[in-house]
């Protein structure tokens, strides 16, 4: 018998044919779908597909036309705790956070892997678009970028752990979507031309963040003041929640000329506005960086970052400035620049590191 292998199902074809391609390389493969919320918490109704039984049947059609076991963990409480709540309060604060990486950080590979630890599983797999190597020289687990750059997500991963990436298995990474997509038809799987997930999942389907949050916590923020960069008001805004940075559409002011969401101010309520010229920044700090190519910097790097998911790499020098922050000097300046976001460094297609806006 091969190695046993816990495979995370969503439901989705990405991770069915990653339990797939596991079983054909002769693992010992067993399939769990995580029940991370249910649609009545978050005022989905039955409309939102994503972590819905119905995902979790397909996922267990998939799994049983292989013939691995499958499962149904709940993680429920540990997702509200470490992935909604931070959500919330990150917007709350006047941050832009991203919940994918948090969830990647203490759900999909936290609680997975000890879940996998307690069965005496050799590691765990997912049907993300990466992938891992062991480096002997410097005797560390590396991330590396799928080989398809546009399905590439590496930039949602850069907080795994050595530990982490040393029992985790990236089936996708060297396909490219219409491969994995041909070998689910195949197969047969019901899911092979199952639509993507898209967004955020616990944002139900045709709702903005800061409706969510408003129907969640049963609160509604207070109104303030749109001003300027000298201070004039401008109008009245709906709530801090209702803006993020470089926001142009959706102000509901009328304005002798463009202007877009500069910064948010928690203490005294109020929303800059700016011209878009005033957008642009050569500099941030970061702070909880995890390094992964290496164990922190003896001097500054010259490398490719990213500020957003979708974002074309920019190159820049980083200089760490404490045992988890870096000061980002960029050679070119950057629109946009959101506390709560992730930056992430490249070193060609191997992920250095990566930590949160400040």
């Amino acid at each position: 018998m091969g190695k046993k292998a816990l495979i995370a199902m969503s439901g989705g074809v990405d991770s069915s044919v990653a339990a797939y391609l596991l079983k054909q390389q002769g693992f010992d493969c067993t399939g769990i779908t995580m029940k991370l919320f249910t649609n009545e918490d978050i005022g989905a109704g039955e409309a939102q597909k994503c972590c819905s039984l119905e995902d979790a049947a397909d996922a267990r059609n998939v799994a049983y036309s292989m013939g691995i076991p499958f499962f149904v963990y709940n993680f429920t409480e540990d997702f509200k705790k470490q992935v909604i709540n931070h959500f919330i309060e990150s917007y709350q604060n006047g941050a832009t956070p991203n919940p994918c990486i948090d969830c990647n950080r203490y759900i999909k590979f936290a609680r997975l892997l000890d879940r996998a630890q307690q069965l005496e599983m050799d590691c765990i797999a997912t049907g993300h678009y990466a992938r891992t190597e062991y480096d002997a020289g410097s005797g560390r687990y590396l991330l590396k970028k799928a080989t398809d750059e546009t399905k590439d997500q590496s930039y949602v991963l850069y907080a795994m752990t050595q530990e982490q990436l040393s029992h985790t298995l990236f089936p996708l990474g060297a396909l490219n979507k219409s491969a994995v997509r041909g070998i689910a038809r195949e197969q047969g799987f019901i899911n092979a031309d199952k639509h993507d997930s898209q967004d955020i999942c616990f944002v139900r389907d045709g709702s903005c963040y800061a409706e969510f949050i408003e129907h969640y916590t049963g609160k509604k923020y207070e109104e303030g003041d749109f001003v300027d960069m000298q201070g004039n008001v401008l109008g009245r805004h709906k709530g801090l929640i209702w803006y993020t940075i470089g926001q142009r559409k959706g102000l509901g002011l009328s304005l002798k000329r463009p202007l877009y969401v500069h910064s948010k101010n928690t203490e005294n309520n109020t929303v800059t506005l700016c011209e878009d010229n005033i957008l642009f920044s050569k500099s941030l700090d970061a702070a909880d960086f995890n390094w992964i190519a290496c164990e922190k910097l003896n001097s500054p790097i010259h490398v490719k970052t990213k500020i957003r998911y979708n974002q074309k790499e920019q190159w820049a020098t980083v200089t760490q400035t404490s045992d988890d922050t870096v000061h980002i000097e960029f050679d070119e300046p950057q629109r946009a620049i959101a506390k709560g976001q992730a930056v992430v460094l490249y070193d060609g297609d191997v992920v250095v590191g990566g930590g949160t806006i400040l």
